[in-house]
């Protein structure tokens, strides 16, 4: 999974690197080159970035409830 992660990252930033490279020399779909860069990053690799990375996490951990607020609170007062 690492791998694949890697992979599209690295041919995210080629692609937007072209869509710059081709919108600073006036090309008219650069525009469309670098918006489909951003797209695929922002809804193919982040999902895949984020469900990789908390795969075997316990959610659980990193939510504010009652136990952690009143936990907080006596830290700060001790």
């Amino acid at each position: 999974m690492k791998l694949v992660i890697r992979i599209l990252l690295i041919l995210v930033l080629l692609v937007l690197g072209i869509g710059f490279y081709l919108k600073f020399n006036e090309y008219p779909k650069a525009d469309m080159i670098v918006g489909i860069g951003v797209l695929f990053f922002a809804f193919v690799l982040m999902p895949l970035f984020l469900y990789q990375r908390y795969r075997n996490k316990k959610l659980t951990d990193y939510t504010l409830n009652k136990e952690k607020i009143d936990q907080m609170i006596d830290n700060l007062n001790s």
